[in-house]
């Protein structure tokens, strides 16, 4: 992933709304919906999977296996992202990958994706633009084949976008996250434990007075410059999720909210503990357990050889009562994010 760019410094930087911008990048409430439209459109082309794309009342995506992955999520100014440290292309880019990872997590292949937008009236339409251009590469770079190929645009006070993503299963079942066995490998695609990083160390460099502040990529540490980047435009490796499915995956989600968190879902619905290793971890196990929105896959496998980009991190067991998780041998306890839980405030 590219350096997290100085803030402002074009288009694909914090989007800053009420500053002075030339006359060509008016606010979007001057020119109205269809000037917007236009900017997205010119600069999402419809994908692989679109029989008919945008500009009608309904799109219309190819479905080659007769069933479809669905999946939604929602990225809200405040809990979700701050204006000062996510640009338009960053918000693009992260909204796409985290549902593309959605879809690769059922072992399906990522199709097509539907943005809703409710945007404040005094946004540029330059953040319009950049908002499209994350969208696209991140859909070139993550999933080649799906777009943007529909959605809806409204008015807010609170800029929210919401996102549908669409996949095809290719003729095999969904992995879920209930079908873990005793006695599989535990396995990882991705990285841990760099977004989660990033996050806090905005919150604890570029934070003020409870107000989040530009960030000034010189005052960056060794590292800190690319676990910034990981969290505003993770990089989950979505062709690694059909391919699990393809080498016998028994169940498979992606770490959103931090693998001992997401971990304990999957052994809860498989009814088994999963006991990790922490050598097999990295550098730094805590953050690896605690830190979510890397998008890295977990999976479970039958004990063997991996299929390629997956590494092992651990075994599945039999249900240790009141201990879904361990790491080297003890429970692990409530890491990771829940937004109704931590939401309301700015500690991470």
């Amino acid at each position: 992933m590219a350096d997290l760019p100085a803030s402002g410094a074009d288009d694909r930087g914090p989007d800053v709304a009420h500053t002075a911008a030339p006359a060509d990048d008016p606010m979007i409430g001057e020119v109205g919906e269809g000037r917007v439209l236009q900017t997205i459109l010119a600069r999402t082309p419809a994908g692989a999977y679109a029989l008919l794309g945008p500009g009608d009342d309904a799109a219309v995506v190819a479905a080659p296996s007769g069933s479809v992955v669905v999946t939604t999520d929602t990225l809200v100014e405040g809990p979700d992202f701050r204006a000062a440290w996510s640009g338009g292309y960053d918000l693009g880019w992260k909204a796409a990958a985290v549902n593309l990872a959605d879809v690769a997590a059922m072992g399906a292949r990522p199709t097509a994706l539907l943005v809703a937008l409710a945007v404040p009236k005094d946004r540029r339409l330059s953040f319009i633009a950049a908002l499209a251009d994350g969208f696209r590469d991140a859909c070139a770079g993550l999933a080649p084949g799906c777009a943007v190929v529909g959605g809806d645009l409204t008015v807010s006070a609170t800029l929210t976008i919401a996102v549908t993503a669409l996949g095809d299963l290719e003729g095999r079942a969904p992995v879920t996250r209930s079908g873990a066995g005793v006695g599989d490998d535990v396995a990882i695609a991705g990285e841990m434990g760099a977004a989660g990083h990033g996050l806090s160390v905005l919150f604890r460099r570029f934070h003020q007075d409870g107000v989040a502040v530009p960030v000034d990529p010189a005052a960056l540490a060794e590292g800190e410059s690319e676990a910034i980047a990981a969290q505003l435009r993770p990089a989950p490796p979505i062709g690694l999720g059909p391919v699990a499915a393809i080498s016998g995956a028994t169940a498979m989600m992606d770490v959103s909210d931090g693998l001992a968190l997401d971990a304990g879902r999957m052994a809860e619905a498989s009814g088994v503990t999963i006991a990790l290793d922490s050598s097999a971890l990295g550098a730094h196990p805590h953050r690896a357990l605690a830190g979510g929105e890397d998008h890295a896959l977990l999976a479970t496998f039958p004990a063997g050889p991996l299929p390629p980009g997956f590494r092992r991190i651990g075994s599945v067991q039999a249900v240790v009562p009141g201990a879904p998780v361990l790491c080297d041998g003890e429970p692990v306890g409530p890491l990771g994010w829940d937004p109704y839980r931590d939401g309301g405030t700015d500690a991470r």
